[in-house]
């Protein structure tokens, strides 16, 4: 994804996005939430840094120093960044606002498809209870004409 922004030299598209504090907040929230052993006195140092002009940050420098789990980060001939699902998806979100736009308007659509589904489920047992509760008072009356 980050040949899409630079294809000259990605690496530095990755570290300008970790530089960004929005960015170590998020990355860090989802550390938090899905890595035990993820090391957040470090995490607060980094994300007070953050902003700063002196604050430089890698992939490496991330998984190393916080014990992330969310991005790997690999050297060599078939190396490269990468990252969870998750993390990908905030990744390209910072790099193109068209693809940011599309999945803002994909998730609306999936969520209006459910709550469509939703909807349908909800009224059927709505119309089932009131054929039920119509069977249920005619047979009351019918017994009440049968015991006078």
């Amino acid at each position: 994804m980050a040949k899409y922004k630079n294809e000259d030299d990605p690496r530095f598209v990755i570290q300008n996005w970790l530089r960004n504090r929005n960015t170590l907040e998020f990355i860090g929230l989802w550390e938090i939430i899905n890595n035990p052993n993820f090391n957040r006195v470090q995490f607060d140092t980094f994300r007070n840094e953050s902003g700063l002009n002196r604050f430089t940050m890698t992939p490496t420098k991330w998984v190393d120093s916080t014990n992330a789990i969310g991005i790997i980060s690999k050297s060599g001939r078939y190396g490269g960044t990468y990252a969870h699902s998750d993390i990908a998806l905030e990744f390209a979100s910072w790099i193109s606002a068209e693809f940011k736009l599309y999945l803002m308007q994909d998730y609306k659509r999936l969520k209006l498809d459910e709550n469509s589904k939703l909807s349908l489920t909800w009224n059927l047992h709505r119309e089932i209870s009131k054929i039920n509760y119509k069977i249920h008072t005619d047979a009351k009356k019918i017994f009440n004409r049968r015991i006078n």
